[in-house]
């Protein structure tokens, strides 16, 4: 047998701990960095669709006040009158992020003027969302629209 020298050793296969809690390390920072950025397109996307669904139940209000005279008013879920108004943002009531009510304009009655509000995070939808920046989304038929009780204009520019 002749000895064998220190180059012709083979070292064990695979990482050293050093090596995995580095590349630990790197992933874990790369995922606190886009967290948030992650989260914030989450937000916007479901902001999106909320004035969507603004947008679509002021179609269903239009051709209920030519056919009634008048807008409907309700809060959450439509009663048996009020049947087939979108009352959520989402595809269902559960995954939506957003609650939407009918009320008669301030000063005015429901027969003269309705204000739709998308509400986030409300009792029948998905309690879970908030959104700290924008807050309730309205719309109202004579076209105006706002974010966190502000005029759109004068909100926060991811609110618009």
């Amino acid at each position: 047998m002749t000895p064998t020298s220190a180059s012709t050793r083979h070292l064990p296969a695979g990482f050293t701990l050093i090596e995995l809690l580095i590349a630990l390390c790197i992933i874990g920072l790369l995922a606190l960095l886009a967290y948030p950025q992650f989260n914030n397109s989450v937000n916007k996307t479901k902001r999106t669709e909320a004035k969507a669904a603004l947008l679509r139940a002021m179609q269903q209000q239009e051709r209920y006040y030519s056919q009634h005279n008048r807008y409907a008013a309700y809060q959450g879920a439509p009663t048996d009158t009020e049947a087939g108004f979108i009352w959520f943002s989402g595809t269902t009531a559960a995954a939506s992020a957003y609650q939407i009510s009918a009320n008669a304009c301030a000063g005015q009655t429901i027969a003269q003027c309705v204000e739709l509000s998308a509400t986030p995070g409300a009792e029948l939808v998905d309690h879970r969302f908030h959104d700290a920046l924008c807050g309730a989304l309205t719309l109202n038929s004579r076209g105006e629209r706002s974010a966190a009780g502000q005029p759109l204009m004068q909100a926060a520019h991811d609110c618009q």
